[in-house]
């Protein structure tokens, strides 16, 4: 019998800052965590005392165990005003666990350095609903950002190194490097090398017996400079490297070129990390990434320029989940960190597939997807349970009267400034209007087949009139049960209500099914998100947009999911538009594929794969007490 007791929370009033919160917690040594949730002690790697990383082996140990309960939360679609997505994840999980006595994990995404200094903050959840150490999570964690960012920029590299190098030796000189005499008089060809000849349909072994056509072939990649598409990355929101020129040295003038950077979360790599599911599948995944084309038109791929095992090695820390805890000392995995709007925008298949064997058939795996259910909803059922062959039950739609007030059309949101009455005192005739957008999330979900709980998050503002429209209204289109919660005051005991929601929902036998198949073209799963999911009248196609679908239609990539690029800030590509836009056209302005990650990402209008700093970024709050030590300012 267990002798686990959960930590009891220090509720006050009013709540205080979420690094207050968090400061004053006295997390439990991540070992008992482990220990509860059925992890052995040999299958942590300790990093410190209160997280670890967590091995792939108890996959292996619990192949034959049930997986528990699978619930998705997302959200309507963001405002400034925020939803408390992530604080419904931990506050969900919180009431499962400490206060149902249920077997329960979180799975969440490690937060980007870009957004916890730029505009967003942290992503620790919020309130009396959060995972700690907050700062040690919202800061570096394990490194695998870090892996990511190396990896990336080291196929850079060598993408341009190889283009210096072909332009300026022989085949006879590059097969000499490639594949040089060892003292013996021998020469062989490294293992990566071997993946090379068979895709070109080489058998042989031995370097000395090709002939001087297969040399060629094999040493000349032949990459088109104005067709990679492979980017260089750094964690930071930097406008300034959204277009930059390299090649500006003496010995690589001639090899200028204009590049840009992404920031790191949205390199393929990170896609990989999130997606794959074991070591192997990793390594499959990496070296068979696309980082463009050849002059002949032939896709060039990580293991043709060498570097998919080199890859690996830097990422094989980093393929193992990191477990933390909440402020009520559940379980939580932290795994991987795509952005929604740029990538999938959700946490590790295998983060997901650990913690559904640790939780067995009577317990509960809550996961979040990124920004709004148009967006990372959409990518977990489409392209994340595509992957995983996983089934969800449940999807948590989270909304707040405040934004949905904004989504009516309420008056602009200036950071720092008071908010207008129009979102402090009940109007009934504004949340009407924005409530439309909820309904139109919840329609949305209810096309994948899964049980729908509406979370409406609290203030103290909202009248109970208010309450009353949202919850019934989301009834009437279909939601399955429509719950207040204030889990960022109270937390799990806040979100009890909607904890036994989602526990009657899982009691319903899932009908889940994808939005589109894979055998439709790239253009009409394009148009299938467009107009189901974003409402759209029609796709404008840009000429780049129609230059790159014929491109990866010709080489074979047509049959992968659709992964779109696009502002969260609103179901069209115009952010200023809220509520559910009508009569739009969806611009497609260019189109990339992420093979490895295994799918075609379109950029939706204005898109940016790198953010930049706000006027005002969140460092201004940040700094460290020098006499604690303590990190202060972080939210």
């Amino acid at each position: 019998m267990s002798t686990f007791q959960y930590p009891k929370l220090d509720l006050k009033t009013p709540v205080p800052s979420d690094i207050d919160i968090a400061s004053d917690a006295v997390p439990l040594p991540v070992s008992v965590i482990a220990s509860e949730a059925g992890i052995n002690q040999d299958e942590l790697d300790l990093y410190g005392k209160y997280k670890a990383k967590v091995h792939l082996s108890v996959l292996d140990r619990l192949a034959d165990r049930p997986n528990g309960k699978y619930v998705v939360v997302t959200g309507i679609t963001p405002t400034p005003l925020g939803e408390g997505k992530s604080t419904t994840t931990i506050g969900l999980c919180q009431a499962l666990g400490a206060h149902l006595k249920k077997r329960v994990f979180s799975c969440v995404r490690q937060p980007s350095q870009g957004p916890t200094f730029g505009i967003k903050g942290g992503a620790a959840g919020g309130g009396y609903s959060q995972v700690i150490p907050m700062e040690e999570f919202n800061l570096h964690l394990t490194g695998d950002i870090h892996a990511i960012t190396a990896a990336n920029n080291l196929l850079a590299a060598a993408i341009d190194a190889r283009i210096l190098h072909e332009s300026t030796q022989t085949d006879e000189q590059l097969f000499n490097r490639l594949c040089p005499v060892a003292k013996d008089g021998s020469r062989r060809f490294a293992p990566v090398m071997l993946r090379r000849l068979a895709k070109l349909g080489i058998s042989k072994t031995d370097p000395s017996e090709l002939s001087a056509e297969e040399v060629s072939s094999f040493v000349r990649l032949d990459i088109d400079p104005s067709l990679v598409t492979w980017n260089r990355v750094l964690d930071t929101n930097d406008r300034f490297l959204r277009g930059i020129t390299i090649g500006q040295g003496k010995e690589e003038a001639r090899f200028t070129r204009s590049t840009q950077f992404d920031i790191a979360v949205a390199s393929e790599i990170m896609a990989v990390l999130a997606l794959a599911t074991s070591l192997a599948d990793m390594r499959e995944r990496l070296g068979r990434m696309v980082i463009g084309t050849s002059r002949k038109g032939v896709p060039v791929s990580a293991d043709d320029i060498g570097a998919g095992g080199a890859l690996t090695v830097l990422m094989k820390d980093a393929i193992m989940p990191t477990l933390m805890q909440t402020l009520e000392g559940t379980p939580v995995l932290v795994h991987a960190g795509p952005f929604a709007n740029i990538a999938h925008g959700n946490s590790s298949i295998i983060a997901d597939q650990i913690a559904l064997k640790l939780a067995g058939a009577d317990g509960y795996v809550v996961t979040e997807a990124g920004f709004g259910a148009d967006i990372g909803a959409e990518k977990f059922f489409d392209i994340k349970c595509r992957e995983s062959g996983l089934i969800p039950n449940v999807a948590v739609i989270v909304a707040t009267i405040r934004a949905l007030k904004m989504h009516g059309g309420g008056p602009k949101v200036t950071a720092g400034a008071p908010l207008d009455k129009a979102y402090t005192s009940e109007n009934l005739e504004l949340l009407s209007a924005g409530t439309d957008n909820l309904l139109k999330h919840i329609s949305n979900l209810g096309k994948f087949g899964v049980q729908v709980v509406v979370a409406l998050n609290r203030f103290s503002s909202d009248s109970n009139a208010e309450i009353e429209l949202v919850l019934g209204r989301a009834k009437a289109v279909g939601a399955r049960a429509s719950v207040m919660c204030n889990h960022w005051a109270e937390g799990g005991q806040g979100a009890v209500e909607l904890a036994n929601a989602v526990v009657e929902a899982c009691s319903v036998e899932p009908n889940f099914k994808y939005l589109y198949p894979l055998d439709l073209s790239i253009k009409e799963k394009i148009e299938t998100i467009a107009k189901e999911i974003y409402g759209a009248d029609s796709v404008e196609y840009l000429p780049e947009a129609e230059k790159k679908i014929a491109l990866y239609t010709e080489q074979g990539f047509s049959k992968l999911p659709i992964c779109m690029a696009k502002t969260h800030l609103s179901l069209s590509s115009d952010p200023e538009k809220k509520g559910v836009p009508k009569g739009f056209v969806l611009p497609i302005r260019d189109v990339r594929a992420s093979i490895g990650a295994g799918f075609i990402y379109p950029l939706v209008g204005t898109m940016s794969t790198i953010p930049g700093l706000p006027t005002r970024p969140c460092f201004y709050e940040i700094d460290i007490d020098l006499k604690t030590g303590k990190v202060i300012g972080l939210s």
